[in-house]
């Protein structure tokens, strides 16, 4: 089961290595390690993605345990299951024909994304959004010759609304039979992925 742990660290040199090592020693995939400064001056949030290879929950219960004995971790906390804001970064540089390039700029409309640079046979664009946002863009403009691609980890804060958009039925208000026909819940959670 993949897992999203949020870890408020002290600045210090060893500190991401430690964290690193005790993952590896657990047998965790590491799917994204993001740090970086965050609203404390001498503190950084690291936001992990792992996958659980063991069966077992309890072993993401002891990993935080675990992690909040490690010098410098001030706090460890398994995210998941939280009504989360989660945000990824995806540079993609194409090689495309005017056709191509048209068939782009459309979609451009569509998943809301930058176009940064723009040559006669080469675009790169700019993409922040939620993981299944990226993935689902990467899968249309795979078609594509991709030349380059860079992507960031993902960074996530929780919400104090409790609106969860990847399951908007945790809402304590939401009310299933509100609304007209099939398509209500997909028009709601597109409204809240397009509003952010």
């Amino acid at each position: 089961m993949k897992r999203t742990i949020s870890v408020l660290v002290e600045k210090d040199a060893g500190g991401l290595v430690r964290i690193i090592s005790l993952l590896t020693r657990r047998r965790f995939q590491i799917e994204s390690i993001t740090m970086a400064a965050c609203e404390r001056k001498c503190y950084e949030r690291i936001t992990i993605i792992i996958i659980n290879q063991s069966d077992g929950s309890d072993a993401a219960s002891q990993l935080t345990k675990q992690m909040r004995k490690l010098v410098n971790v001030v706090n460890v906390k398994d995210i998941t299951c939280l009504p989360l804001v989660q945000r990824e970064l995806l540079l993609i540089k194409l090689q495309v024909n005017l056709i191509e390039r048209t068939e782009i700029l459309n979609l451009a409309q569509v998943f809301r994304f930058k176009v940064i640079d723009m040559t006669d046979s080469t675009l790169i664009l700019e993409i922040t959004a939620d993981p299944g946002k990226i993935v689902a863009l990467y899968q249309v403009l795979d078609k594509y010759n991709i030349l380059q691609l860079s992507r960031t980890g993902e960074i996530a804060l929780t919400r104090e609304s409790s609106v969860n958009t990847s399951s908007l039925k945790e809402y304590p208000g939401f009310d299933n039979n509100v609304g007209v026909g099939k398509n209500y819940n997909k028009n709601i959670e597109d409204l809240f992925f397009k509003g952010l």
